[in-house]
């Protein structure tokens, strides 16, 4: 793979952009899994996951850059992904309780949202001894997410579509964090596995 192909890859399935995704391909590619709201009112639900899982913590990351606390937003070095990772912790989960506190949307959402918070706080407790691949863990929980909803029944043909281009796209961008030397193989491995683990332990968890 090219470097400027992985490099592309890297950025436009960074982890802060990757729950933005999946919410849109559940409410209106997939809107059969999702209840509520009804159609129309799925933007504010995507409002508010691109504010509290992209804005807030990009904005975050590009202010510690700013003062000098990272070299980059690519954030190479392990001991400069604490602060992002907590902002980004705190950040999903305020949108979790969001979700969780309003009447509309349906639990699926929140659901998936708090999903995302706890495998930001593992890949932050993790990325204190090493150096984890949040891509990985993005990706991961993405299958994850994208297998569950085609266990259930609800996805529908579509859904066995973005459950091949999942596993597609978790594949390049492992390979693609691989290219550019950012994790080594067990690093990319063990985000994947922690991204699916959650997934699947939160799918399971909610059917109890």
């Amino acid at each position: 793979m090219p470097r400027l192909l992985a490099t592309v890859l890297s950025a436009v399935f960074h982890p802060l952009l990757v729950p933005l995704y999946l919410f849109y391909i559940v409410c209106y590619q997939l809107p059969g899994v999702a209840a509520h709201p009804v159609l129309p009112g799925r933007g504010l639900v995507l409002a508010l996951v691109a504010a509290g899982t992209l804005g807030l913590p990009g904005l975050g990351t590009a202010l510690l850059v700013w003062l000098g606390y990272a070299d980059s937003v690519e954030l190479r070095q392990r001991r400069q992904r604490t602060a992002p990772l907590l902002l980004a912790a705190l950040s999903f989960g305020a949108t979790a309780a969001l979700l969780h506190q309003s009447q509309q949307p349906d639990s699926l959402l929140f659901q998936m949202m708090a999903g995302m918070t706890l495998a930001v706080l593992l890949t932050l407790l993790i990325t204190l001894r090493w150096k984890i691949s949040a891509h990985g863990v993005g990706m991961g929980g993405a299958f994850g997410l994208l297998l569950l909803l085609n266990f259930g029944g609800a996805a529908g043909a579509p859904g066995a579509w973005w459950l091949v281009g999942g596993a597609v796209l978790a594949a390049a961008v492992s390979h693609a964090r691989l290219v550019l030397d950012a994790h080594t193989p067990a690093q990319v491995w063990a985000g994947l596995a922690l991204g699916l683990g959650v997934a699947l332990g939160i799918g399971a968890v909610s059917a109890l």
